[in-house]
């Protein structure tokens, strides 16, 4: 039988691709933009004839159907990290939550602690070999698709056929819907002067030479805008978005000096414009690999001068990092924030860096903590957070005893916090 008389025996529309669904199951969706909304919508159209079926995935980018508090019996969302779609549901508490690191989710997956019976996914068309491209988002998925019971694809023209560790053979699938809705784009995040001057600090810090992991937000991105005159920078990230594009384009990015996997970028999964997405398409200085082979740190610290640049939503006197909830409110997840800092932490010449504006509501809460906020989670421990940065400075902390770690966050604080901030230090017997 022929790739293509394969492909054509499997082919079928997307609610009859609920065939595969069985009461009880978990389907596995790719991260972001790699979700495939033909199948998502019929679900989300049939989803009262199921029972128990969960839909997991990180960092949903549409609101389907299914997303329906009333009908969470039949299909509900579990988040592995929430976004805009899942996040108002997980603090109702109609959507649960898997927590993990990004770089053990294949791990979790294969020993059976995180379920997958069906998997559900984007996919680019098939090549003159029988192979699609799960570029958008091999993450966890090629994981899942090693362990489900059924594998479907919804192939679309718009999706790229990236390199690296990213294929699925026509053999390996139960069904193919074909569907030509264009790919979600998701723009860059607002940057500001705040932004900017955390950026900068940041930039100024970053040699020629170094190679990046750079995460979602607009300040990380506010770093990326301030990097096209460096020379000879390298990739080794979980997010491609248009920003390590734009460095490309600059030719602030050749991938040349990384002494791990040279002359490529290396990402898990793409988030960004139909630019980036064409962009990604047989790019042969680009790969795309699942997350425990990007974010291991052992793996990504063998980049020298390896630079992390992440996020936070607040920061303790003890350096403890609070990124993913406001209190016990969840809003994103851990992500691969810990994996990078521990992978940069671990490279020769590396720099972690978590950054934040130091105050949040209009200058009225500084974020800059004696301790976290009640039921805040902890994305990353004291023992791995390196560099902190606001649009105030830079406070350094690995090495440091805790009352040189307070007193180095008490500098970068917003100015009109500090006397409290100092007052509830000593209390805490920190100066």
């Amino acid at each position: 039988m022929t790739f293509k008389t394969q492909y054509q025996a499997r082919r079928c529309s997307a609610a009859d691709a609920l065939r595969h669904v069985q009461d009880g199951d978990t389907i596995v969706v790719p991260t972001g933009v790699g979700e495939p909304p033909a199948l998502l919508t019929a679900l989300s159209e049939q989803r009262t004839r199921f029972k128990g079926v969960e839909v997991s995935q990180i960092l949903p980018v549409r609101r389907f159907g299914y997303f329906d508090p009333a009908t969470v019996q039949h299909v509900r969302h579990t988040a592995y990290f929430f976004g805009s779609a899942s996040r108002a549901g997980g603090q109702e508490g109609w959507v649960d939550y898997r927590a993990s690191y990004f770089s053990e989710m294949p791990q979790l997956i294969e020993r059976g602690l995180m379920p997958a019976d069906v998997v559900f996914t984007l996919a680019s068309p098939m090549d003159e070999h029988g192979y699609f491209a799960l570029s958008l988002g091999p993450d966890y998925t090629m994981a899942a698709i090693s362990k489900a019971r059924a594998v479907v694809l919804e192939v679309n023209p718009h999706v790229p056929f990236a390199f690296g560790q990213c294929h699925i053979h026509v053999s390996q699938v139960a069904a193919l819907v074909e569907d030509e809705t264009p790919i979600t784009e998701v723009g860059l995040p607002t940057i500001g002067p705040v932004q900017q001057t955390i950026g900068k600090y940041v930039a100024d810090m970053i040699d020629d030479g170094a190679t990046l992991q750079i995460g979602y937000g607009g300040i990380p991105d506010a770093v990326v805008m301030q990097l096209t005159d460096k020379r000879d920078l390298g990739v080794h990230t979980e997010m491609i978005g248009d920003g390590i594009m734009t460095l490309v384009e600059s030719g602030a990015v050749t991938n040349r000096r990384k002494n791990h996997l040279p002359g490529r970028i290396i990402a898990t999964f793409g988030l960004g414009s139909r630019k980036l997405y064409d962009f990604m398409h047989r790019n042969p200085g680009l790969e795309m690999h699942p997350v425990d082979f990007t974010n291991d740190p052992y793996l990504a610290g063998r980049n020298d001068n390896l630079i992390s640049i992440n996020g936070s939503m607040q920061v303790d006197l003890f350096g403890q990092c609070g990124s993913e909830s406001q209190g016990f409110k969840p809003y994103s997840g851990t992500g691969g924030q810990t994996d990078f800092v521990r992978a940069a932490n671990r490279s020769r010449g590396g720099k972690s860096f978590i950054v934040l504006p130091s105050t949040a509501k209009d200058d009225t809460i500084s974020r800059i903590a004696p301790v976290l906020s009640p039921g805040t989670h902890v994305s990353t421990s004291k023992n791995d957070v390196n560099y902190v940065v606001t649009e105030h400075g830079v406070a350094q902390l690995r090495g440091k005893t805790a009352k040189e770690r307070a007193r180095a966050l008490l500098g970068i604080a917003h100015p009109r916090f500090r006397d409290e901030l100092t007052e509830a230090a000593r209390k805490m017997k920190l100066l």
